[in-house]
């Protein structure tokens, strides 16, 4: 599996086209791979700021276990 894998995008990294969208995805990767490691470093100060919020919309919270 691994190899058919690698094969397309040899394939893909073959021609222009596939070059191009190899770069798309390096990009996406770029920007997405730090901010999801943001996420999950201060998720309980998400969490926290996200349940104050809540709770002064709602008047209630329930904080998951």
């Amino acid at each position: 599996m691994l190899k058919r894998l690698w094969n397309k995008l040899r394939r893909l990294a073959s021609d222009e086209q596939g070059a191009t969208m190899i770069e798309y995805i390096l990009i996406v990767a770029a920007v997405a791979l730090p901010l999801l490691a943001v996420i999950i470093i201060f998720r309980n100060a998400i969490w926290e700021k996200v349940s104050s919020m809540w709770e002064d919309i709602s008047g209630d919270v329930d904080v998951p276990e």
